[in-house]
């Protein structure tokens, strides 16, 4: 006994892994803290350089519980008193970044004073894991959400690398790391979650943003064609209810004979609900999980599936029969309906890649892992020369109409959403959905601002902004 009490093994945390932006820039990184040799363990300190920017995207790191202790997968195993990632990146590449612990053996005297040395085992440092964030469109991203409730996602469309995510409000990962209970409380009774991840866990109801996808199903299913022409009529009934055109409700105006491209510029409902009907909620479900509604993305970070509601759903859920009214809804992206922002940035890079759908990446890669939707190319020309029409003059994107950085004309193309929240007292959320350049496009961004208003007029601006912050450099 008294040997044993004579020697005592100590504990050093290895630094983990740093955590780097595609330019380099480093967003986590670790040091040393304590190295007095009386404690037990040596440990290794996380210091997030971006605390609030990018919080949803790194996460944080707490002491492992029993289940994380059990059901560790990682080669190097966990032991009691290590913290480990709890959300986002931090939890995503937690083998990658955890590296191993090193230890010390001391020898003390019977006060417990230390007298030496007896051997010590090196810690193994984590790997540097490099994201594909670009953090300087990352932080334009956060200031043009701060104060606000919502998200902005930025991708490339043809690697499908995650330049930006934003979810706001959000938190500082360095209070989980310096175990700062009062803040911790703080964002646990926070009503409005800001430890919640909205870009990929959040679910809304989409909108006018559904609409090219609609147009797609309806294109391939020869409901339509390019000559195919409805009359807007301001409004229409299905039983009792009237469904109207937003254009007729808020200024009493209507807009003839509407073509498909016509009515994705000008988001006109009646159209939609016409070919909605023609459809059927059977080929609107069948079209939109097409393009990846309804299912989570290949990303393995906290997410929802979301909602694309059908009569069978509607029984099985609900217990009510589906009617028109519900088709005519769905149609435009509202009733039942929800989907995860993450969802709609990737389905939109569909139209950005030639009619494929590439995984998403948290890396820096030029790797591709895309699939052809097999849509005809006279069906993806319609669709984009709507959205290209959308953001010019005439369409409903007003502020990227004319976009230019250093004065040079950049053409966007895009679909703007004004979709109402379940809450009828509060202002509808605000969505805008756009690629860039139109010809060769480099960036797709997704912008969701909740309860915001019109589309156009909430996100739009915010979106502006952000390709400001792209092109310019």
């Amino acid at each position: 006994m008294s040997d044993e009490n004579r020697i005592r093994k100590v504990v050093i945390e290895p630094k983990r892994g740093d955590i780097i932006d595609r330019n380099g820039n480093i967003l986590a990184t670790s040091i040393l803290g304590n190295t007095e040799e009386k404690k037990e363990r040596i440990q290794s300190k996380r210091i997030y350089k971006v605390e609030e920017t990018a919080a949803q995207l790194i996460g944080f790191r707490q002491i492992a519980d029993k289940n994380e202790l059990k059901n560790d997968n990682c080669k190097v195993k966990l032991k009691l008193g290590d913290k480990v990632g709890k959300k986002s990146i931090e939890k995503l590449y937690e083998c990658d970044l955890r590296g191993r612990n090193g230890e010390k053996l001391i020898e003390l005297d019977a006060l417990g004073n230390i007298l030496k040395t007896l051997n010590v085992i090196s810690p193994q440092n984590g790997k540097t894991i490099r994201l594909a964030i670009d953090f300087n469109l990352q932080k334009t991203a956060y200031e043009q959400l701060k104060g606000k409730n919502g998200v902005v996602i930025a991708i490339k469309p043809r690697t499908g690398e995650i330049l930006a995510l934003v979810s706001s409000p959000t938190f500082n990962p360095q209070d989980f790391e310096d175990s700062n209970q009062d803040k911790i409380n703080e964002y646990l009774k926070d009503k409005e979650y800001p430890i919640f991840n909205r870009a990929t866990e959040g679910t809304y109801p989409i909108g006018s943003v559904i609409k090219p996808f609609i147009a797609v199903g309806a294109l391939e299913d020869k409901k339509i064609n390019e000559d195919t022409k409805i009359e807007d009529t301001g409004t229409i009934k299905a039983g009792p209810i009237t469904f109207g055109n937003w254009y007729f409700l808020e200024y009493g105006k209507k807009e003839g004979e509407v073509d498909v491209v016509k009515a994705i510029k000008r988001s006109n409902d009646i159209f939609f609900y016409r070919v909605g009907e023609k459809l059927g909620p059977v080929r609107i479900k069948y079209w939109v999980n097409k393009f990846g509604f309804g299912e989570k993305t290949n990303l393995q970070i906290e997410q929802e599936e979301g909602i694309i509601p059908s009569p069978y759903w509607k029984e099985e859920i609900l217990k009510e029969k589906w009617y028109l009214g519900d088709t005519y809804n769905v149609s435009i992206g509202q009733g039942y309906m929800l989907v995860t922002p993450l969802q709609v940035v990737q389905a939109t890079s569909v139209f950005a890649n030639n009619g494929k759908l590439c995984d998403l990446n948290f890396l820096k890669s030029d790797k591709q892992k895309c699939r052809s939707l097999g849509f005809s190319e006279k069906t993806l020309e319609l669709v984009r020369r709507g959205m290209k029409d959308a953001c010019s003059t005439g369409g409903t994107g007003w502020p990227l109409f004319d976009f230019s950085v250093n004065s040079k004309k950049i053409q966007t193309a895009c679909k703007t959403g004004t979709a109402e929240s379940s809450d009828k007292k509060k202002s509808p959320h605000a969505w805008i959905t756009v690629f860039a350049p139109y010809d060769d496009p480099k960036i797709i961004l997704t912008v969701l601002v909740e309860n915001g208003g019109q589309g156009s007029d909430v996100a739009g601006p915010i979106a502006k902004e952000i390709l400001q912050t792209y092109f310019a450099k």
